[in-house]
């Protein structure tokens, strides 16, 4: 993602995404249309239905963690939970005997009352409340012995997100080598003065680099040098600081030179170079690795869609397909996780190879059709096919956040 201002590529916190921060985070886990679990975003009212759903007043501190839930009944209910103690506290809903949670509530403040819906049903129901700095608690066990209830998901762990982290990480190395094989063949045309050549080799090196979506924060600094645009830039194209691919996309589609494109060609082969010798070091944050997975497409959607990356190539949906490709290499190593917590994972499969086969035909051998020459119809379903995506992506993102387990 490019920030305004900054012109450089940068994943989003959680609230970007229509999700809460932690501070003010509540996520229910609420039965959907088709039984495919939807995370919903709410605040101090519960909807257009708040006064018809019951309310129940329920304590959530270390000393009283559940308590007040004292007459269950099955369907959609708002826990008001109410927090007595003097310091946060993490709420999850959950089933006792297998730890699968309903629905949750993050950062509730000394002092402070948040809603958390939840439809329960015929099954057993505890609160636990995970004080900050504290160990865990769980409240009493309630049953309820009729109704239909919500979808649960177990919890994920930090630790189980580190296997899936250490071998992306290690894919993320392998792509990193041939990026530095493809963008030297870009810098050898430019220097052998064959723009045509150059312009044929441009795409392949990028794409190359926009497959490593889930890696840009892990890049730093280097994702700017490499993938930056002029946004935020005194100069815009022509200032000194930008520099990459887009730099020399710019020159190449807008009749620069080979002797002014070469310097930006050896500047962004170091900057690649380095940052393939050091990853090796580098230390991927496997807490993020499923908000990763949607984060590029949301990007995609909001950057490639819109064209605003293009300068000259013409090339906004072939990045879009390697984007594509970028996220399908996070959700195979997420998959172990989400077969068993994800309902909704056969759907997103379908709607991940239905993105794939609209974009596969938008191209013409090794040309892609540029964004202005989409048919309207053509454009209101790539919009559509990928924004369905971005949004089953969200759940991936919530599933796969890791919780505290005690």
């Amino acid at each position: 993602m490019r920030v305004p201002g900054s012109g450089v590529r940068r994943l989003r916190p959680l609230a970007a995404i229509g999700v809460a921060p932690a501070a003010a985070l509540l996520l229910a886990l609420v039965l959907g249309a088709a039984g495919v679990l939807a995370f919903t975003r709410t605040s101090g009212r519960t909807g257009a239905a708040a006064g018809t759903v019951p309310h129940t007043a329920v304590e959530v501190s270390a000393g009283g963690c559940g308590r007040g839930w004292d007459e269950p009944a099955p369907g959609l209910r708002v826990f008001d939970l109410h927090n007595v103690s003097d310091r946060a506290v993490e709420v999850y809903l959950e089933d006792p005997g297998s730890h699968a949670v309903y629905g949750e509530v993050e950062g509730i403040g000394p002092g402070t009352t948040r809603p958390l819906t939840v439809r329960v049903g015929k099954g057993a129901y505890a609160f636990r409340c995970v004080p900050e700095d504290a160990d865990a608690v769980t409240g009493p066990t309630v049953r309820i012995g009729r109704g239909a209830r919500g979808p649960a998901a177990a919890a994920v762990t930090q630790h189980d997100l580190i296997p899936p982290a250490i071998d992306y990480q290690k894919w993320v190395a392998g792509g990193l080598d041939e990026a530095v094989r493809l963008t030297g063949r870009l810098r050898e045309a430019i220097d052998a003065g064959d723009l045509g050549l150059a312009r044929t080799a441009w795409l392949p090196a990028h794409l190359q680099y926009e497959r490593l979506g889930a890696a840009y924060d892990a890049f730093g600094d280097a994702d700017a040098r490499i993938n930056g645009t002029d946004a935020g830039l005194p100069g815009g194209v022509h200032d000194p600081s930008f520099t990459g691919f887009h730099r020399i996309e710019y020159g190449l589609w807008h009749g620069e030179s080979a002797r002014s494109l070469r310097a930006p060609a050896a500047a962004l082969v170091r900057a690649l170079t380095a940052l393939r010798d050091t990853w090796s070091q580098a230390r991927m944050d496997p807490a993020q690795l499923g908000l990763r997975a949607h984060e590029i497409l949301e990007n995609t959607v909001q950057f490639e869609l819109t064209g605003r990356t293009d300068y000259g190539s013409g090339t906004s949906l072939a990045t879009a397909r390697a984007n594509l490709d970028g996220t399908r290499a996070v959700l195979s190593r997420l998959r172990p996780l989400l077969a068993t917590r994800y309902a909704g994972l056969p759907e997103l499969d379908r709607v991940t190879e239905r993105a794939r086969t609209l974009l596969d035909g938008l191209r013409n051998g090794e040309r892609w059709t540029p964004l202005d020459r989409l048919s309207r119809t053509q454009r209101e379903r790539t919009d559509a096919v990928l924004g369905d995506l971005v949004e089953r992506l969200a759940s991936v993102a919530t599933l796969c956040d890791p919780r505290r387990t005690s």
